[in-house]
């Protein structure tokens, strides 16, 4: 994946080719194909095309002038009301004086091309360098999920009743979930490091994958690939909380008793993400956890009956928008009982 400067550079090469004439409708294609390969190619030319089109405003300062011409000084105020309004005895002193300034004009029209150039060029590469801030929240129901393409070029996947609140400036990028669980592809920005907060606790990182879930107090981090860093808060009394590094495979769990980390091969680690796919999967699991699990999805909930029930152990991959499916294999294979009450299925030992 190109990196945002890439993407911007590319961007403003088509910007500049389109503005410099003889455009076509072969180019508008080529333009439009490649546009359509990655939102980050449409934020990166709106941008610049935004930033611009800005910069015409520029042109009332010489409102009334003849193309090329700078004012001379003491004429902006006449000139913006239109060249007719600009004295007779102005352009009578000017004009002996027109031969011997000649060399002069021409130097200040330069100068003044420059800094309209250096404006632009600032306006369409220099964003980052803006003390303005995007921020927008998004937000899932229960067994929605939604994939958010970001403006640096990430990609953040929601899973169901989760809720986040993203923050983008020049110095971070940031995302405050305020509940559930997403996964991040993340643009790598060694400039602005990728922040993802969940309480007292931060995971940080530059360009990688990985997965934050956040249930009450605790947290869970799945990483993929790359390196991220699990931060916490000090603690009351002032003492430091250590931090943990993640390599891609590891699974940390956070909580109040502390920070335990497991690390195996990716693609288990991947199977703590098949939420994205429609599934969830269970190894030696008790009950009442992937019971707890299915709840995430679906409005229609399992109720453990009894505690015998719940620590009954589960294992396979089923899908979490099938819990009718779910409670039938159950009960074919373990001494259960499943009854209907109101919306909900109770299971109880037979």
């Amino acid at each position: 994946m190109a990196s945002s400067r890439e993407i911007e550079q590319v961007a403003a090469a088509w910007l500049a080719r389109r503005d410099a004439g003889g455009w076509s409708a072969r180019d508008q294609q080529q333009l439009d194909a490649w546009l359509d390969e990655a939102v980050a190619h449409q934020v990166a030319f709106l941008r610049l095309d935004a930033a611009w089109r800005q910069s015409g405003r520029l042109q009332a300062l010489g409102a009334g002038m003849a193309p090329g011409v700078v004012p001379a000084r003491g004429s902006w105020a006449h000139a913006s009301h239109g060249e007719d309004e600009v004295s007779t005895t102005t352009r009578d002193r000017a004009e002996p004086e027109r031969g011997s300034r000649a060399g002069s004009r021409r130097w200040l029209r330069l100068f003044a091309a420059a800094a309209m150039l250096a404006l632009v060029v600032s306006l369409a590469l220099g964003w980052r360098h803006y003390t303005a801030v995007d921020q927008a929240s998004y937000q899932t129901a229960i067994g929605g999920l939604q994939e958010v393409p970001l403006a640096d070029g990430s990609t953040v996947t929601l899973s169901s009743d989760s809720r986040m609140l993203v923050t983008l400036s020049h110095g971070e990028r940031h995302i405050d979930l305020q509940r559930g669980e997403a996964f991040f592809a993340v643009a790598k920005d060694r400039a602005r490091p990728f922040v993802v907060s969940t309480g007292s606790r931060r995971v940080i990182a530059v360009g990688t994958r990985f997965a934050v879930r956040r249930d009450a107090a605790d947290l869970r981090v799945v990483v993929t690939q790359g390196l991220v860093r699990l931060e916490s808060d000090n603690r009351p009394d002032g003492e430091r909380q250590p931090t943990t590094l993640l390599p891609a495979g590891s699974i940390a769990t956070a909580s109040d008793a502390g920070v335990v980390v497991r690390s195996g091969p990716v693609q288990q680690a991947e199977e703590y993400l098949s939420w994205r796919s429609g599934f969830v999967s269970f190894h030696d699991t008790p009950l009442a956890i992937a019971a707890a699990e299915f709840n995430r999805y679906n409005t229609r909930k399992i109720v453990i009956g009894d505690t015998s029930v719940g620590n009954m152990r589960v294992g396979g991959n089923f899908r979490w928008s099938n819990t009718d499916a779910f409670v039938r294999l159950l009960a074919q294979g373990f001494p259960i009982r499943a009854q209907q009450q109101g919306d909900n299925i109770v299971l109880r030992r037979r």
